[in-house]
């Protein structure tokens, strides 16, 4: 079976894709890849990147010779890059596989992330692409990046404009994992193992301080806009915070980029991380949280009046995205895994609240300056795809503000004791609302639902199939 692996190798692409009449190519910036190679002359190579289904980046990696190449014409991939499960197979139910031939479409440079991968030993560069149909005009349905930018599209034609910002978490890990279960590593300080929850921590922040270091100086040679580190709630977990930007996009761009620094920094400090949800039985998972305001006009429609008072769209933002909550879920919580993040105990909201500088609900409005007054939803995880998390997130606030839907009562104190869990505790189910969401297929688009739904679900037939180690435990000696 044919994988987008096949594709990763240095080289050009098929003569009958890439000469056809490039006449109705994008305009592009020619002059971004000449000034990069004319400042790089001792970079040979380039990767040119793109995000999956399940925000894993793949791509192929070019000689310095095919950057002008690719700027004007870009490469072949499969569409069935977009169709691949977790384990980097294709779903052949998507339709996006053998029934097209397994068909190349292009992908072609995103304009201002030409850049240097700071933690390569020899200088290689580094492009983002997006995936269009032949005709280089026509995006194609089931990327992710596209997926996102038609549910923005609807903000512009109310004049809106959505600011947003991520919180990743991660645990690093050991790089030597003979059991195959993960475990902190060493401190590169002390020489122990962490193994206690130290939350804001600054001593763990000094026992990783080159490798944490070496991330944000990372990012920032590379455009992303990491601004803070803090030490979270278990051994060997941190968080890394993303500045503000006014185009949510390009806030997903830095998501999937910083998560590959994070990755490649470690292995150069000879540690490993993961972005798995729930990779400790008894710890905090890893979470994604997504901070949403809106703008008209440069000013902050969310603010709140003289009195206090919450604007109206902010309420109606509210509502839409607790109304919709249990139907988008699989988008926050895309892997089996995902749903162990899911305890009052760890911090992981459980219903649909919302409440003001309240750490227990699913949305939270933080406390502070009226000009950064915002919604925090706290319910993703790091192992979401962002572009899906926050197309999700926006369809669910333009379906509020669009209905004007006015959100339950505010919680006060802990939801976890107010609040019976009520969202889906499990993919299947998850799933099962989304497939059925009318609102989800109005914004995200049923075809692109299909595909989603198709490749999850081939996921959770594979799981289902696998007989686990507590199972033996368990039933073969005693049954």
């Amino acid at each position: 079976m044919h994988s987008p692996a096949d594709d990763t190798a240095i080289g050009t692409e098929p003569a009958s894709i890439l000469d056809l009449d490039p006449a109705d190519t994008l305009p592009v910036d020619m002059q971004e890849a000449e000034t990069f190679l004319a400042e790089h002359p001792d970079v040979h190579f380039i990767d040119l990147l793109i995000a999956d289904m399940n925000g894993i980046v793949r791509g192929k990696r070019i000689d310095r010779s095919a950057l002008i190449r690719a700027f004007d014409r870009g490469i072949a991939l499969p569409a069935s890059v977009f169709a691949l499960n977790i384990q980097g197979t294709t779903v052949e139910e998507t339709g996006l596989g053998l029934e097209i031939g397994d068909a190349d479409r292009i992908c072609l440079p995103i304009p201002g992330t030409l850049c240097i991968e700071p933690w390569q030993k020899r200088p290689i560069g580094q492009l983002l692409m997006t995936m269009y149909e032949l005709d280089r005009k026509t995006p194609f349905f089931a990327d992710p990046r596209y997926v996102l930018q038609q549910v923005v599209e609807r903000f512009t034609d109310l004049g809106l404009k959505p600011v947003s910002a991520f919180e990743l978490e991660f645990y690093l890990i050991d790089q030597e994992n003979i059991t195959g279960r993960p475990q902190p590593p060493r401190s590169p300080m002390s020489g122990k193992r962490p193994n206690s929850v130290q939350v804001y921590s600054m001593d763990d922040l000094d026992e990783y301080a080159e490798f944490l270091e070496d991330v944000i100086e990372a990012a920032h040679e590379q455009g992303i806009p990491a601004d803070a580190i803090v030490a979270e709630s278990a051994p060997g977990q941190f968080e890394v915070n993303l500045h503000h930007v006014n185009c949510p996009v390009k806030a997903c761009d830095y998501s999937v980029l910083l998560k590959r620094v994070i990755k490649s920094v470690a292995y150069d400090h000879e540690m490993d991380t993961t972005f798995m949800a729930k990779p400790y039985h008894d710890q905090a998972g890893n979470g994604m949280h997504v901070h949403i305001s809106l703008e008209r006009d440069g000013q902050n429609i969310f603010a709140p009046d003289a009195d206090g008072n919450l604007p109206d769209l902010l309420r109606w933002a509210i509502g839409g995205l607790l109304e919709t909550l249990p139907q988008y879920m699989a988008f926050l919580c895309p892997n089996v895994n995902s749903y162990r993040r899911f305890s009052p105990s760890f911090f992981v909201p459980c219903a649909p609240t919302w409440g003001i500088d309240n750490r227990t609900v699913a949305v939270r409005v933080p406390g502070g300056e009226a000009e950064a007054m915002r919604i925090e939803h706290r319910l993703g995880g790091a192992d979401a795809n962002p572009y899906l998390l926050m197309a999700a997130l926006l369809s669910a606030i333009h379906y509020g503000i669009s209905k004007r839907i006015e959100p339950p009562a505010m919680t006060e104190g802990n939801a976890y004791e107010q609040h019976e869990a009520s969202l889906p505790t499990n993919l299947r189910d998850a799933l099962r609302e989304l497939e059925s969401s009318e609102v989800m297929k109005e914004y995200i688009g049923e075809e692109y639902l299909d595909v989603f739904v198709l490749c999850k679900e081939s996921e959770m037939e594979e799981f289902e199939k696998t007989i686990s180690d507590l199972e033996y435990m368990w039933y073969l000696h005693t049954v």
